[in-house]
């Protein structure tokens, strides 16, 4: 059976050295960034800060509003919040043409990575019909859903309209 020469074996080696030295930098390249975080982290996002408009007209349409925080590497979209106490809950955002305000409904909501959504009544806040026989203090239950984080579950504070901002 015929054997490679010294010679030969040295030539396939040399040959594949430039790919077995690419595969050892890129491996150890993504080694680091995985290791510093730059691979990033799910989405991990929490609600804080719920509070509930007290409407002017009981049983009216009021605003509910939310602080969400996200600590995880991803950003998540809020994409709908439900209440057993209150009917449909509508995500919008205040839109503000030649000085009058008009309501426009949004699909979802941005929550960045490692940042803050601050819903607010004159931005993006979350239309309720309010239920009847609200009071001021009283807790109302809510759960908001995201597209990848679970659903988070908060009572919302009822206030008066200024105590909302």
């Amino acid at each position: 059976m015929p054997t490679k020469s010294a010679a030969a074996v040295a030539t396939s080696l040399r040959s594949a050295l430039p790919a077995v030295a690419a595969c050892a930098v890129t491996l150890g390249g993504l080694t680091a960034w995985t290791t510093l975080g730059g691979a990033g982290s799910p989405a991990a996002v929490g609600v804080t800060d719920a509070r509930l408009i007290m409407p002017a007209d009981p049983g009216g349409q009021t605003a509910v509003v939310f602080q969400l925080r996200n600590t995880g590497g991803a950003d998540d979209d809020l994409v709908s919040v439900t209440s057993p106490r209150t009917g449909p809950v509508r995500l919008a955002h205040t839109v503000v043409r030649d000085g009058a305000g008009s309501m426009a409904m949004v699909d979802a909501a941005t929550v960045p990575a490692h940042g803050t959504l601050t819903m607010s009544p004159f931005g993006l806040d979350a239309m309720v019909d309010a239920p009847h026989g609200l009071s001021l203090g009283q807790l109302v239950p809510f759960v908001l859903h995201f597209r990848d984080s679970p659903p988070q579950r908060i009572a919302a504070v009822v206030v008066r309209p200024q105590d909302a901002t």
